[in-house]
């Protein structure tokens, strides 16, 4: 019986990276399968990137002209208007507010009854009711306009549409069909006589306008509440201010000249630094992308400003000073709460969390936290807190890798010189893995700046930059993301129209601004793989 060669299999393993497939040894096929993994991810990156600038690339072409339609129609002589009656309205809501002081010093601090503190401020009343009289005469010319302003754009409109008919018609060859669609070119010299006509009677109305605000002012009542009369001052101070601008409202429309062209460059800075975002309007549509900007900035900073602490801290207690059935339990848990789906946290938020975080603003003796109370509960602090939860898996694993990375003898010369654990761990440990901890927060933010539903869920969805004069109660406001509005509005898009590539443009925003976070942490890995070694 003859005995089993035990050099057989070392000689076949010796052998066996020189069988070859299609001319390639096994080594070589190894190497194809697992290179082939970095050629594919360049591929598919190159397709992305082909695929945003392709859709996106006539954004800003498409919105010149959209800019260019909006002088020659006349909506924007109608809007240097419109600027000055919304800016009345502002001093009437400014002048709402102080009746609302007035009314609950009465009512909280004079012990007076609702019907007489409303008695009490019958003059004040009438007084508003003066003041907001004042810009009637105003108000119905802009209406006038408007209605002339929207007239010439919806001709224009239709004009545009059937040249598309008209052009559909002779790529199908029907020639004589395209020929019998009436196409009429608008002569905005000529329609926009009637709104320009109008110059000589608004500076009349203007001059009655502020004569009136004058009047009204010399009979404004007085106030008893503790800094309303600093209120009324500054309340007549900037009515005053805003007589002032009637002149230069008045020289903007004197000025105005519907064949002045649009730049590329207002188009461009329109959508980087633009405060609107307006779709669908009756009026104009603008695209200005700083407010989603703003709010998705927002949102990821109190997501980083509640993870970080929680995940970095947690990585060190884990590696450093927990046991190990504590790291047993601990460390899955924490990695267990990136399986959960962001639409269910997003529900959850909307359920539970929006509603207990207000509910907790109305306690009393919480008021002094900034922002306390508040009535909207989605908003940045809501989304903020459950982006939050999304990032600490991420911040935690990463940065624990990288407190593993710090060599052990800088924790053996740590305690031979007889530092504590505690000193070992902040002045020794931490120092060392500090660039892999910065790589892990970069990333934890492109985690977050990138998370799409639990934004569009629970950050409120309302298109505006916050107010920051409220200081850190700016949180408790609702905002808009650039990842949630490309999933609100993409599914109701014409394929190729304005919002259509606007929306990409978005993307490409949004594409950039990962690859750069990503390519700073990388490049923070470098330097730390580097420093360590």
């Amino acid at each position: 019986m003859n005995k089993p060669d035990s050099a057989a299999p070392a000689h076949f393993l010796a052998n066996k990276s020189k069988i070859k497939l299609f001319g390639l040894t096994l080594d070589d096929c190894i190497k194809v399968f697992f290179g082939g993994n970095a050629v594919i991810s360049i591929v598919v990156l190159a397709l992305i990137t082909y695929f945003l600038f392709r859709e996106g690339a006539g954004f800003f072409g498409q919105n010149r002209q959209n800019i260019l339609v909006y002088r020659q129609a006349g909506l924007e002589y109608v809007d240097f208007i419109r600027a000055e009656v919304k800016d009345h309205m502002a001093l009437t809501r400014y002048l709402s507010d102080i009746r609302l002081r007035q009314y609950v010093y009465l009512t909280a601090e004079k012990k007076l009854s609702a019907e007489d503190a409303n008695a009490a401020l019958a003059g004040f009343d009438t007084f508003a009711e003066q003041y907001d009289g004042t810009v009637v005469p105003v108000r119905r010319l802009l209406s006038e306009l408007t209605e002339l302003a929207t007239a010439i754009k919806e001709k224009f409109a239709n004009n545009e549409n059937k040249v598309q008919e008209s052009l559909q018609l002779l790529a199908q060859n029907r020639a004589s069909d395209a020929g019998k669609v009436a196409i009429q070119a608008v002569n905005f010299a000529e329609e926009l006589k009637p709104i320009v006509g109008t110059l000589p009677a608004f500076k009349a109305l203007n001059a009655e306008f502020a004569t009136k605000l004058n009047e009204v002012l010399a009979a404004a009542p007085s106030l008893s509440g503790p800094g309303l009369g600093a209120r009324m001052d500054r309340f007549k101070e900037l009515t005053r201010d805003y007589v002032k601008t009637f002149s230069a409202v008045e020289r903007d429309l004197t000025d105005w000249d519907f064949r002045r062209e649009v730049p590329m460059r207002q188009s461009v800075a329109g959508f980087f630094l633009g405060r609107e975002w307006q779709t669908a309007s009756s009026w104009q549509d603008w695209y200005g992308i700083l407010p989603l900007f703003v709010g998705s900035l927002m949102v990821s900073c109190v997501a980083l400003l509640i993870a970080v602490p929680l995940g970095v801290g947690a990585a060190i207690y884990v590696n450093q000073i927990a046991s190990k059935s504590e790291q047993s339990f601990i460390k899955p848990s924490i990695e267990f709460i990136s399986a959960f789906p962001s639409v269910v946290l997003g529900f959850f938020g909307i359920a539970v969390l929006g509603q207990g975080l207000r509910a907790a603003s109305q306690i009393s003796w919480l008021s002094w936290i900034p922002g306390f109370p508040y009535s909207e509960r989605l908003n940045i602090l809501t989304a903020g807190c459950l982006l939050a939860l999304l990032a600490v898996p991420t911040i935690f694993t990463l940065a624990e890798d990288a407190l593993n990375n710090v060599p052990r003898a800088f924790k053996e010369a740590s305690y031979a010189l007889g530092a504590t654990r505690l000193q070992t761990v902040i002045k020794i440990i931490v120092p060392a893995s500090l660039s892999g901890i910065i790589s892990a927060i970069l990333l934890g933010l492109g985690r977050v700046i990138g998370e799409t539903m639990v934004v569009l869920l629970c950050a409120g969805n309302r298109i505006a930059i916050p107010d920051f004069t409220a200081g850190l109660a700016v949180v408790t406001q609702p905002v808009h993301t650039m990842t949630g509005i490309i999933a609100q509005e993409m599914g109701e898009v014409v394929q190729g129209s304005i919002h259509y590539r606007a929306l990409f443009m978005i993307g490409i925003a949004l594409f950039f601004l990962s690859l750069g976070i990503n390519y700073v942490a990388q490049g923070v890995v470098r330097r730390y793989r580097i420093s360590i070694g």
